[in-house]
């Protein structure tokens, strides 16, 4: 059987894969898991629940509400409200167990749940497969004064905000920045800590209908932002994404500034400020070379991990890193969050262009990225591209002729039957012929 749970949380399209009887399912065995471990922060177990805009969260969210109380748990419900911010919570309000509603930067028709532990942090994979194996199983259900109680919490968006704004030291007036919040779940959010903060700000893609949730916006879509802040002379912009973990950049130029920007001015923030633990950043093999050699150059090492936000995650907690990272613009400040948070990070690039004088264009500069090419090899038997040896001498030849100019990575898709062949080097047009070249080998050495 098929693993119900992804990479994050459970995805896919509502009401087809996640229906309102999974849904249900779901909540009733996360409670079921939650009693057994028997760690309440109080008498009864209390959970809270939030969600972003897509119209099918409403529902999701009924059946999710319904599953925990009926089996005996307390639930608080936030609304509309960023991953970020349902972490935040969790914590703040001592609660035993979070769900999030929210397919992120996918299309309105998906949705997915997220189960959040004590705390506001993700679940472990146990905890997961834990929940899987118990759904459907016979339960006793409580009854009478033993269900659980419903409440809304209507103070969660300025909860949360003032969180954000108490992050930062120093006001950020004199800065006018555009926010995109994509149609999801910062539209309100956003525009109130970025104000709080003391930033003029213009919010636009800030009217959700429950159906336009990444249409042509936000961080996957940074056209319109870029537009914005040219039109209004904005010194920066910020594309969110749906749920709002993530975030993209935009220089009053119009030029984006990646994750792996961001990541590099707040690894130099944190280190003048004696607050970038064992002076190392964690980022993923996905992450420009050019933000390894800019890191290297100021004595920063630099964590490499598994693609995904989980993994920076995980090495971020073994080891007590304070920041982490994903060209994505997944920004994870562990002094301050439990997960990525786009509103987070784009308050601290902010107070980093307030405290230095400087233009984002100017603190994105510390970094040069190097050209790079990604390339899909389709229907291939992805499962022996680290076994082939004629495969691994042509990358080694490949990586021989770069040198430390560039480098080379082959990933296998997790979800996918096919190879990612990255190249960087000093030039595009090499790196597309080393790509191209390696990519033959991976089509002649694996095709099914």
């Amino acid at each position: 059987m098929t693993r119900l749970f992804g990479t994050d949380g459970v995805r896919g399209l509502a009401n087809g894969l996640l229906t309102a009887e999974l849904a249900l399912d779901l909540a009733v065995s996360a409670a079921h898991v939650l009693a057994d471990r028997g760690e309440f922060a109080r008498e009864r177990p209390l959970a809270v629940v939030g969600r972003d805009t897509r119209i099918s969260g409403q529902f999701l969210e009924a059946a999710v509400v319904a599953g925990l109380a009926s089996a005996g748990v307390d639930v608080l419900v936030l609304g509309v409200l960023p991953t970020p911010g349902t972490a935040y919570l969790t914590g703040s309000l001592d609660a035993d167990l979070g769900v999030m509603l929210s397919a992120s930067h996918n299309a309105m028709p998906d949705n997915g749940i997220k189960f959040l532990a004590r705390g506001g942090h993700k679940l472990d994979d146990a905890l997961e497969v834990a929940i899987e194996k118990r759904m459907g199983e016979p339960w006793d259900r409580p009854t009478g004064a033993g269900v659980g109680r419903v409440a809304p919490h209507l103070t969660a968006v300025s909860e949360y905000a003032a969180h954000l704004v108490r992050t930062i030291e120093h006001p950020l007036a004199g800065l006018t920045v555009v926010v995109d919040c994509a149609e999801g779940a910062a539209w309100e959010a956003a525009p109130r800590a970025l104000e709080d903060a003391g930033a003029t700000v213009i919010a636009i893609h800030a009217h959700p209908d429950g159906t336009n949730i990444n249409e042509n916006c936000g961080s996957t879509h940074l056209g319109s932002l870029q537009a914005a802040v040219l039109e209004h002379g904005a010194d920066v912009g910020f594309g969110l994404d749906g749920d709002a973990d993530r975030c993209l950049a935009v220089d009053h130029e119009g030029t984006v500034v990646d994750g792996d920007q961001i990541l590099a001015i707040l690894a130099l923030s944190l280190s003048d400020q004696g607050r970038l633990a064992r002076d190392t950043v964690v980022a993923t093999v996905m992450s420009n070379l050019g933000f390894v050699n800019a890191m290297r150059a100021h004595d920063i090492g630099v964590r490499q991990t598994k693609v995904g936000d989980r993994y920076v995650l995980e090495a971020m907690k073994l080891s007590g890193y304070s920041l982490g990272g994903e060209q994505s613009g997944h920004v994870i400040l562990s002094d301050h969050a439990t997960t990525g948070d786009g509103i987070l990070t784009a308050l601290h690039v902010m107070e980093r262009m307030v405290t230095t004088g400087r233009t984002l264009k100017d603190l994105a500069s510390v970094m040069t990225r190097l050209p790079q090419v990604l390339l899909n090899v389709p229907n291939v038997d992805k499962s022996r591209a680290d076994e082939d040896a004629v495969l691994a001498a042509a990358v080694a030849e490949e990586e021989a002729l770069l040198g430390e100019r560039g480098r080379v990575l082959l990933r296998p898709s997790g979800t996918e039957p096919l190879v990612r062949v990255m190249v960087e080097a000093p030039t595009a047009e090499e790196a597309e012929q080393v790509a191209s070249r390696l990519a033959e080998v991976v089509k002649s050495q694996l095709s099914l």
